[in-house]
């Protein structure tokens, strides 16, 4: 076999010394990448938790050697796997001289396999006695010192590969990650919800305020746009008759980058036939207070310095909150022109069409959304920021449309669904009308087919969309998107930062 060369350039001597073994490993036909297959039997886990039952059995075990003790004729090593660590011990006398001496050759950084039986040293800790061991993948980069790790967040969320084998916490997290998703899928699959898949390339742009990415389609020679949303879609299947839907779905918007907000996104969008919003909020309580028992083991969590009570949940109109908190009550306000006067007064951004509804917005972004620590609902939204939401039928200036907040933080977002497609069709006009003139050169349409599916009848409709990755974030209690993302949007490192 020809002589095998790193990927990066500018070698380190200790990366040069490792491929240097690698290629003698070769010379003598010993390639440990030849090796397709190992029988492994345990876990570190298993042995951890059965030990009672596998002292003095015979076990194989295999994973990455994480730190090594040479002491002449016997050694010390410990094997991390995914599920955590576990020792082994190799003695000349055992596993043979020339054994032996290949394994204090081998890196730390290098898989192998051991087998062995189980055993407990004199201080306690649970062991491997090797009888034979195998390298079974060479490791041609020395790991991050052992009692440091990987600290650097840039090269953390680069290579993350390297952040999983030196950082317990970052697999735990990702860990819980998976649990999080099981726990969510099982709550609303025993909701009698029924998952589904939507498309993620769609034909045009509607006309919402988050921006897309654009891609072209070489058969059918179009743009095509990567969905900003799963909505529209899965309100064609409840309108089809399927009632109560959901799904995971990957969304993707070309905007702005921080601690909560990454260009690509996980989300769940579901939508329930015969309910309304209060029936959503009874659902989110549900929800959250399940999955948080299920995988915290408490309802009380730590997040940022706070204990958040997923036990407790407040429910307050947008108009009851924004008087709480900036003293102003829009009940006594009129017209738009007073509504800007207030504003002005209490220095409010104006939004970019001045109405009253929108400017309520404004001053609860302002004045509430820092101050909504524990749990909140934030409820009846006026309708000049929610498009797709139903009227209040006895105030038609504002919506059935709930937020909820936790951490000064907004977690997912839920309607009485629109289903009146004349009033449909009116405001998705007026929508890409209002961003046109914003925007001359923007491409967003109305999507007529879904007015259309709506003019064959939808039910009543209650829907629900929520941020995976921010829930991600808060049961694990990570400060950044960043952490709860096995692979962030980074920019690209130029080539010489790359050797």
């Amino acid at each position: 076999m020809a002589e095998v060369n790193s990927a990066v350039n500018n070698l380190s001597e200790q990366e040069q010394f490792r491929l240097d073994k690698l290629n003698k490993l070769i010379e003598n036909n010993q390639n440990p990448y030849a090796i397709t297959l190992y029988d492994r039997t345990h876990t570190s886990k298993q042995i951890s938790e059965d030990f009672d039952a596998l002292e003095g059995q015979e076990v194989s075990i295999a994973g990455r050697m994480m730190s090594r003790r040479v002491m002449g004729k016997a050694s010390f090593a410990h094997l991390a796997d995914r599920f955590g660590e576990i020792q082994f011990y190799a003695r000349r006398d055992d596993v043979g001289d020339e054994a032996y001496a290949q394994f204090k050759d081998w890196d730390i950084g290098d898989i192998l396999g051991v087998k062995g039986k189980v055993f407990k040293t004199k201080t306690g800790e649970i062991s491997v006695h090797a009888e034979s061991m195998v390298l079974l993948s060479k490791s041609l980069h020395p790991l991050p010192e052992k009692f440091h790790g990987l600290t650097d967040t840039d090269t953390r969320y680069r290579q993350r590969y390297l952040d999983l084998m030196t950082n317990p916490e970052v697999m735990a997290t990702f860990v819980r990650r998976s649990s999080i998703m099981r726990e969510l899928r099982a709550f609303l699959d025993g909701k009698g919800f029924i998952e589904v898949d939507t498309p993620i390339l769609t034909p045009f742009e509607i006309g919402a305020s988050a921006r897309p990415f654009y891609t072209h389609h070489n058969a059918l020679d179009m743009d095509m746009v990567l969905r900003i949303e799963t909505e529209l879609y899965l309100k064609r299947l409840i309108v089809g008759g399927m009632e109560k839907v959901y799904e995971v779905g990957r969304i993707f918007r070309n905007e702005g980058m921080d601690t909560k907000h990454n260009p690509e996104f996980t989300s769940i969008e579901l939508y329930q036939a015969y309910t309304d919003f209060h029936g959503m909020m009874d659902l989110v309580e549900e929800m959250m207070k399940a999955v948080t028992q299920k995988v915290c083991g408490t309802l009380q969590i730590p997040f940022q310095g706070n204990i958040i009570d997923i036990g407790h949940w407040e429910r307050l109109t947008m108009k009851e909150a924004v008087k709480r908190y900036s003293g102003v009550d829009f009940d006594m306000i009129a017209t738009d022109e007073e509504a800007v006067s207030a504003a002005k007064a209490h220095d409010v951004q104006l939004p970019e069409i001045p109405t009253k509804g929108a400017i309520l917005a404004e001053f609860f972004d302002a004045f509430v959304e820092e101050k909504l620590i524990q749990p909140t609902f934030i409820y009846d939204y006026p309708v000049e920021i929610s498009p797709l939401a139903k009227r209040k039928p006895d105030d038609p200036m504002f919506t059935e449309r709930f937020e909820y907040f936790i951490n000064a933080t907004e977690f997912g977002n839920a309607f009485t669904e629109l289903n009146d497609p004349i009033d449909q069709k009116a405001r998705f006009e007026k929508q890409v009308a209002q961003r046109k003139a914003i925007e001359p050169d923007c491409r967003a349409q109305v999507d007529y087919d879904f007015v259309n599916a709506l003019e064959y009848g939808m039910p009543p409709t209650g829907g629900l969309g929520f941020g995976v990755d921010r829930l991600m974030m808060l049961l694990t209690d990570s400060a950044s998107i960043r952490d709860v993302l096995l692979f962030p949007t980074m920019k690209p490192l130029d080539k010489e930062t790359q050797k």
